[in-house]
């Protein structure tokens, strides 16, 4: 096993340095730190994590509290690859990651007991339910937390234009010659869906189109089952949408079902346009216009202000990453 001494011998540094570079102290260099980070990871060193932890006086864990409505849970293809960029990002910083929930050893507990249990240096809450008091007694508390898709003054935050990206999906409808847009919307309870709503009314308001009550149906869990539910209400309105902007993109590939299913074409019949550009989103028939995430982006930034507030001073930094419109072959021109 390669020891601080090995590295030592080999940069021509005194071991002291060695453990100051890897304990990550601050009176070092940044040549230094290269030189040697260089050389651990070319020798294979690995700290003991005991050790690591008696010194810094922290467990290198990082908790995942992702509470989310679907049933889908980490398999849901948005979240799934978040979760895989935020990964990446941590384990490169040394951290590894534990999921969080009210469960320890089959006993029923709170989200802020498990943490403490676990000794975890932060938390990423993935979907905060405003609703539910647990989520709220760990903003609270002193364990630094990140926040995705969700606005907050108690942590700090990361999540996408989404009102910006609602925007975007009926401006370019409306350039398309689209009047009558309806919108399968996110729900009011979560931040992402209400942003989005907003983002359509907002575009309704200024292209001087109408808002109509009966244009805008809930699917507020995001599945393909409620986008197929909220198109077929749609559709059976006495004057239904040519256009619809789904908040998500399994609801829209749920409506695109919807409207297979009773003899209507996307786009021929009724233009589709999604929110997040899933994977799948490029491979459905046709292939769904869409406004894009940048999850990698998310994922990472996300780490890195948890860790910063970790290993630094402890701050409220809120990002807004910007969207983009993705057009492939689910929207025509009237």
């Amino acid at each position: 096993m390669v020891t601080i001494y090995d590295i030592a011998k080999q940069t021509g540094l005194s071991p002291t340095t060695i453990s100051k570079v890897l304990n990550n102290y601050h009176d070092v260099s940044e040549k230094t730190k290269a030189k040697v980070l260089q050389a651990a990871k070319e020798m294979g060193y690995l700290p003991n994590s005991s050790a690591r932890t008696l010194t810094t006086k922290r467990s290198w864990t990082l908790g995942i509290l992702f509470v989310e409505s679907t049933g889908m849970g980490i398999r849901h293809p948005f979240f799934n690859a978040v979760i895989e960029s935020f990964k990446s990002e941590a384990e490169s910083r040394g951290y590894d990651l534990m999921f969080i929930s009210k469960d320890i050893g089959g006993k029923e507990t709170s989200y802020l007991e498990h943490c403490r249990y676990r000794s975890v240096d932060g938390v990423i809450v993935i979907l905060l339910d405003p609703r539910n008091p647990g989520m709220q007694e760990l903003l609270d508390s002193d364990i630094p937390c990140v926040l995705l898709d969700c606005e907050s003054t108690k942590a700090g935050t990361v999540y996408s234009d989404n009102l910006n990206g609602g925007y975007q999906a009926i401006q370019y409808l409306q350039g398309l010659g689209h009047r009558k847009i309806a919108h399968i919307s996110g729900g009011s309870y979560y931040f992402a869906g209400q942003q989005r709503q907003l983002g359509y009314e907002l575009a309704l308001q200024r292209l001087k189109l109408n808002k109509r009550p009966d244009y805008i149906i809930e699917g507020g869990d995001y599945t393909l089952e409620s986008g197929y539910e909220a198109m077929l209400e749609l559709l059976a309105l006495e004057d239904p949408p040519t256009a619809v902007f789904a908040a998500g993109d399994n609801l829209a590939i749920g409506a695109m079902k919807a409207l297979k299913e009773k003899g209507l074409r996307v786009p021929e019949d009724v233009s589709i346009i999604g929110f997040d550009d899933i994977e799948l989103a490029s491979y459905v028939t046709p292939a769904l216009t869409t406004i894009r995430q940048d999850t990698k982006l998310l994922g990472t930034k996300a780490a890195e202000i948890l860790i910063e507030s970790i290993e630094s001073v402890r701050s409220i930094v809120n990002i807004v990453l910007p969207v983009e419109l993705v057009i492939r072959e689910s929207c025509k021109e009237l």
